[in-house]
């Protein structure tokens, strides 16, 4: 047998979407297709150490039921994909997918409680019943088929499936317009704000609005390629249900079992505290919160038990230092660090921001503003900058790099290529001023500009223009001019000859 690629498991789960394409609109068919997904590939795990089981001790089926009970995931027989797919042709599959699911996630626990209670398969967002059943068919023998196969036996590599799964995250966040910036950070963003915090072994490493998780993962598999271990816990919080699920779904299908993702609005209710009810506290915190979120609460920050915001109460539009200081302040006080992608406003407003800006550089948090290009996120044009923090700091200047000038072109959405993102990561570690690229600023002249950040203000990339020398045109002007008049005296003559003209 051939080993299966990923690029054939990612074009056949892509394909699976066709069902819905013109009927179902994007945003909402992604949660139908990446639970399918999910079901199907813990479907195929316990369907192949079963039968691996069963090949080992034949005559003691007692044996093999208490070593599937040991599982990763518990599957009830009525619930798995192929019980299903051999009812397909009877009316009821939204129905009996959703009993399917509520079943897995009884015989789950608390790994995965509430993961499937925001997706119904019964909804009348899939059309009238016969509609609704007739997709669901489709859906259930495109996963079927001989190329979504997903037995451990046959792809061999546990992260093919959660390469499937991001795969399938990243179209979907590419046709969904602004809403994708809700789940998905895109893969060279995630890659560049995992290199800037640098995570090591032992890391506790959070993501405040983790969307799908990806940003976590990259961390999480910096470590791995570099020490070969797994030493390390993700954590997570994240407000949108339908979200939360898939960040669950992603982290298991990545093999990322030492996790804690919580469901909730991060400012008006942080979830990740500890026993004795304080905020709990890591060594990394990244995060890509959503761009100025207006009604962000600030009536719950201005009672606020945790005192994030004793430096300041950002604006009731305008959220943005409302997750800043929630990072600062979950970070642990001597290897904490922490990586935010922020719009531009960010640098440079005043009021309420600019106490806060200037209150977070007196206590010499802040490490390096990074300028990104535009169209690198979905759902905004808008260019968008990485600040860096750090609790422990060997000066108080801070580095500027302006890399928004440098990317590959699209037609909708620019990108970084590794040798951007090469380019950036090294300038950061070297911290020195790199002329019109990168500027290290002193405490002092920060202070000089009013404690505003905006990177003109520190990176010069004024290009000077070639001076035009006004003489040297005119004899051209005057030498093209008597070409043309010889041009004209021979054009008569040519004419005449022709027998044109008088």
């Amino acid at each position: 047998m051939n080993p299966i690629t990923q690029n054939e498991i990612n074009k056949a789960a892509w394909g699976a979407c066709d069902t819905f394409r013109g009927v179902v609109d994007p945003s909402i068919y992604k949660d139908y297709v990446l639970t399918m997904l999910f079901l199907k590939y813990i479907s195929d795990v316990w369907k192949d150490h079963k039968a691996g089981y069963e090949a080992d001790y034949p005559d003691n089926p007692e044996l093999v039921a208490a070593m599937m009970q040991q599982e990763s995931f518990v599957l009830p027989e009525h619930a798995s994909f192929d019980a299903l797919q051999k009812r397909r042709h009877e009316a009821g599959n939204g129905e009996r997918i959703d009993k399917a699911l509520h079943a897995v996630e009884e015989a789950n626990g608390d790994k995965l409680r509430d993961v499937f209670q925001d997706i119904s398969f019964n909804s009348n967002k899939l059309g009238d019943e016969e509609q609704k059943n007739d997709i669901l068919r489709h859906l259930l023998e495109d996963f079927a088929k001989p190329a979504l196969d997903l037995r451990p036996s046959r792809v061999g590599n546990l992260d093919i499936i959660g390469g499937a799964y991001e795969y399938l995250i990243s179209r979907f966040a590419a046709t969904a317009g602004k809403k994708a910036g809700e789940f998905y950070t895109p893969a060279e963003v995630s890659e560049l704000m995992a290199r800037l915090v640098d995570p090591q072994i032992g890391d506790d490493i959070c993501d405040p609005t983790c969307g799908s998780a990806s940003l976590l993962m990259k961390c999480g598999r910096l470590i791995r390629e570099s020490t070969g271990t797994k030493q390390y816990a993700l954590y997570g919080q994240e407000a949108i249900g339908s979200t939360w699920a898939l960040a669950k779904m992603n982290l298991f299908l990545h093999g990322e079992t030492n996790h804690q993702i919580e469901w909730g609005d991060t400012i008006r209710n942080p979830k990740l505290r500890t026993s004795d009810d304080m905020l709990r506290h890591f060594d990394v915190v990244v995060a890509n919160p959503p761009f100025s979120l207006d009604k962000w609460g600030t009536e719950a920050a201005e009672v606020d038990k945790f005192a994030r915001f004793r430096r300041g109460i950002p604006p009731k539009t305008k959220g943005d230092y409302a997750f800043i200081l929630h990072m600062i302040e979950t970070l642990k006080p001597k290897t904490g660090r922490m990586a935010v992608v922020v719009p531009h406003g960010v640098l440079f407003r005043g009021s309420s921001e600019g106490k806060i800006r200037q209150k977070l550089i007196e206590e010499n948090l802040l490490d390096a503003v990074i300028g990104l290009p535009e169209k690198l996120f979905f759902g905004t044009g808008i260019p968008a900058a990485i600040l860096l923090f750090r609790k422990s700091k060997a000066d108080d200047s801070v580095l500027f790099v302006d890399a928004s000038r440098e990317f590959e072109a699209g037609t909708n959405q620019n990108a970084l290529t590794p040798a951007h993102l090469e380019k950036i990561a090294a300038t950061v570690s070297a911290r020195e001023t790199v002329d019109k690229y990168a500027y290290r600023a002193t405490r002092a002249e920060i202070e000089e500009n009013d404690f505003n950040l905006n990177i003109p203000r520190y990176v010069d990339t004024f290009e000077e223009e070639v001076e035009i020398d006004l003489m040297a045109v005119r004899e051209q002007r005057q030498a093209l001019k008597a070409e043309m008049s010889d041009l004209e005296t021979r054009m008569k003559t040519y004419l005449k000859e022709l027998g044109y003209g008088a």
